[in-house]
């Protein structure tokens, strides 16, 4: 973003009020066990206008980093579940604010029908950026079924070619820690996301809030969250098989302390991050080290433990 417009550009989180089809019985009913079943209840909430969040959000931004150009992030929800004239509106509504120079809108792939993409495309060529985020969570269909996602790979696959057909860039949500899942699901997962093509990615460690069928399991002994160390361990694995083109959105995520009940360290952000920080760049020495004795014809014992993959 500095690059291309030559200033910090900041998203600035919208609920739009939508709600799931996998919540309102158009897929299923209690959503993701994953899922906080009281707080995505559009019943439970009346969401700020557009116009207010933009300006909560704007001001937050400026103290914090200065930055005076956004995009409006349509977070909360599936924000393309909804008829294209209320979806124009909406859109419409957040790119009315002379400062807010694109949108991203994040939803799940079974979501995104012709019409939508369409309509992302004609923001596009207005001369706005344009991100489609897409919820995969994981390329497994064993694990998606688990936690009951509602879709599996084949949509996903299908609206990443359809959206990357009409030049929209495309950003893949991973959860790292689903239940039955390991470093070696991760890596497969990323690769079969690399192979269809995609220019960002988010990772984000699995939490375990109130009010979810997760929790329920969790307190039953039947799954266990990953460990600091481990998630750090496999962003790190993740970053360095991934191509220097794809732009990473995020690379760990918090939830709110009324609601987290683990894992504890999924509270403490800039840990983590200063942790994934600090293992790239022993990763990038190992590298180094590794490549420089290649070339002079040698490898030595510090060496032995690293290949690159």
């Amino acid at each position: 973003m500095l690059v291309r417009y030559g200033e910090r550009v900041h998203k600035i989180a919208i609920d739009a009020g939508f709600t799931c089809p996998n919540r309102d019985g158009s897929i299923g009913r209690g959503g993701c066990t994953f899922c906080n079943n009281v707080s995505f209840s559009p019943n439970g909430r009346r969401p700020d206008q557009i116009a207010e969040q933009i300006e909560a959000g704007r001001q937050v931004i400026r103290k914090r980093t200065g930055a005076k150009k956004y995009i409006a992030y349509f977070q909360a929800y599936t924000n393309t579940y909804a008829d294209v004239r209320e979806l124009s509106r909406l859109y419409d509504e957040a790119l009315k604010e002379p400062d807010v120079i694109g949108l991203a809108v994040g939803t799940r792939p079974d979501c995104v029908p012709d019409e939508v993409l369409d309509l992302l495309v004609d923001y596009q060529q207005q001369g706005y950026e344009v991100w489609l985020e897409l919820g995969l969570q994981s390329a497994h269909d064993a694990t998606l079924d688990r936690v009951n996602r509602g879709h599996g790979f084949t949509e996903y696959e299908h609206t990443v070619l359809k959206a990357r057909s009409r030049g929209i860039k495309v950003c893949t949500h991973l959860i790292l820690g689903l239940p039955g899942e390991s470093t070696e699901h991760h890596i497969t997962s990323l690769e079969r996301v690399l192979e269809l093509g995609v220019d960002g990615l988010k990772f984000h460690p699995l939490h375990v809030v109130k009010g979810t069928q997760l929790a329920n399991e969790w307190r039953r002994g039947e799954y266990q969250p990953l460990t600091m160390d481990d998630y750090v361990s496999d962003v790190v694995e993740l970053v360095s098989r991934t191509p220097d083109e794809v732009i990473f959105h995020r690379l760990t995520g918090t939830a709110s302390s009324d609601v987290l009940l683990a894992p504890a360290w999924c509270s403490k952000k800039w840990q983590v991050l200063n942790s994934i920080t600090t293992a790239l760049a022993k990763r990038a020495e190992q590298v180094e080290a590794y490549n420089s004795n290649k070339k002079n014809g040698f490898i030595s014992q510090a060496t032995l433990d690293y290949v690159p993959a």
